[in-house]
C-alpha cells in the first residue's frame, strides 16, 4: 500500500523512462537529470513508453519502489520540461486513475463583451 502520509511533494519525471531500471537506476535519474535529492520526503514518479505503467520511488528509512499498471487506459503524462510539474497528493491519485493533470488550462480566457 502506498503510504504517503509523510510525503511533502510529488515530482513527475517528464518524458519516457526505461522502467527496467530498479532503485539505483532511478536514484541516479533523480540526482543527475532532475537535480533533486532522492532522500527528500517526496515521491518521484516515472512513466514507461506505452504510458500504462508507473514506478514511484520513495525514501522512508530505506528506498521503496512502487509499481502501478493501468489495464484499460493510458496515463496523461507530461512529455516536455515545459509540461513537467510538481503535483500534490490528490493530483497524483487522479493521475494513477488515468485522469489528466494540468497546471494551465487548455481553454482561452473569456473576454468581456462591450455592451452599449
Amino acid at each position: 500500500m502506498l503510504n504517503i502520509d509523510k510525503v511533502d511533494t510529488v515530482y513527475l519525471a517528464c518524458g519516457i523512462t526505461d522502467l527496467r531500471k530498479s532503485i539505483d537506476g532511478l536514484v541516479m535519474i533523480v540526482q543527475t537529470q532532475l537535480k533533486l535529492d532522492p532522500f527528500e520526503k517526496a515521491l518521484f514518479v516515472f512513466c514507461n513508453r506505452s504510458m500504462n505503467r508507473l514506478k514511484i520511488l520513495h525514501f522512508d528509512e530505506g528506498f521503496w519502489l512502487y509499481y502501478h499498471r493501468l489495464e484499460n487506459n493510458r496515463l496523461k503524462w507530461p512529455m516536455t520540461k515545459e509540461e513537467a510539474m510538481k503535483v500534490n497528493k490528490e493530483e497524483l491519485s487522479w493521475l494513477l486513475k488515468g485522469y489528466e493533470v494540468r497546471t494551465t488550462s487548455k481553454f482561452k480566457p473569456i473576454k468581456e463583451k462591450n455592451c452599449y
